[in-house]
């Protein structure tokens, strides 16, 4: 069972998909069920059309496939192998990191698979919603100072709300989704300390926006009322969690559109990657939940 990832420029958006390991055969084969554009022409590794970059989200559960010796030589021709590679792919196990999306086969690991697309095609802009720019209240940030006063109080916040979320599902006995609740708080604790790493000397204290300044009194990575229903599921846990860093990622993407100060948009930028990311995350363990759910029932029925 794995997680794929697929990301290009001609995609809005990266797009997640869940998939058993070894029933879905290639790469390219789950690309072209679930309509990702990733090109290709002979279908049979000697054309290199379906190159693609393969990279790992547990460093630690790398597998790699045996390479071909059609795979082998087109990689080298394209410049995308090297010798090493090749030995680490033949002895330790260890996959390069290019590959052809016709040879490369689904394994039991979450990947996040690259590729350009056709470079006829204009690139697509980022997908941003047209209320992202009221998640930093209408106010123009345009100093570090404000910028990183705005990002601690964000991760502040959502660790707080993680851990009321947390002790509420515990005062109720739902156990299971005060565990994710807990998790998250810690991972927004991480994401505080890399604002402050990120941020140096500057005095954060002296630049704590105030709760008016957000929509509803109320920072992006807040979650709704209702996610504090006694009977949520740890599925219902992990939408809440998307509905949150999905507007923490539109709050600095938003940052980054109107800053007219470029070291601000700059900063701004890495925050984007990084919530992108948690993004990521979330939809492969949402799409792995829904999986397994689902696959479960069908257990029950047979």
């Amino acid at each position: 069972m794995a997680n794929i990832t697929f990301s290009s420029p001609v995609m809005a958006r990266d797009v997640t998909v869940y998939a058993v390991a070894g029933d879905r055969g290639t790469i390219l084969a789950v690309a072209k069920s679930h309509k990702i554009p990733i090109p290709f022409d002979c279908q049979d590794g000697e054309c290199g059309s379906c190159l693609v970059q393969v990279e790992h989200f547990n460093p630690h559960a790398k597998s790699a496939v045996a390479l071909t010796e059609k795979e082998k030589e087109v990689l080298k021709q394209l410049g995308k192998i090297t010798k090493d590679e090749i030995t680490n792919a033949e002895v330790n196990d260890i996959p390069p990191r290019y590959r052809l999306a016709c040879q490369c086969f689904v394994r039991n690991e979450d990947i996040l698979v690259s590729f350009e697309g056709d470079k006829t095609l204009p690139a697509q802009r980022m997908h941003v919603t047209s209320v992202a720019k009221s998640y930093k209240g209408g106010t123009e940030i345009n100093t570090l100072d404000e910028f990183f006063g705005y990002a601690a109080k964000v991760e502040e916040d959502a660790a707080n709300n993680y851990d009321q979320l947390a002790a509420a599902m515990d005062g109720v006995g739902n156990t299971e989704v005060a565990k994710l609740f807990k998790q998250l708080a810690d991972f927004s604790r991480l994401h505080l300390a890399e604002v402050k790493s990120r941020a140096g000397s500057i005095d954060l204290s002296k630049n704590v926006p105030p709760d008016y300044a957000w929509p509803n009194h109320a920072t992006p990575e807040s979650t709704a009322a209702w996610a504090a229903d006694p009977s949520m599921s740890r599925l219902g846990g992990l939408k809440v969690a998307l509905q949150g860093e999905r507007r923490g990622y539109e709050f600095y993407r938003a940052i980054e559109a109107t800053s007219k100060n470029p070291d601000v948009a700059a900063a701004a930028k890495e925050f984007v990657g990084e919530e992108a990311d948690h993004v990521k995350i979330l939809e492969a363990w949402i799409t792995q939940e829904e999986w397994a759910l689902k696959n479960a029932k069908t257990h029950e029925n047979a």
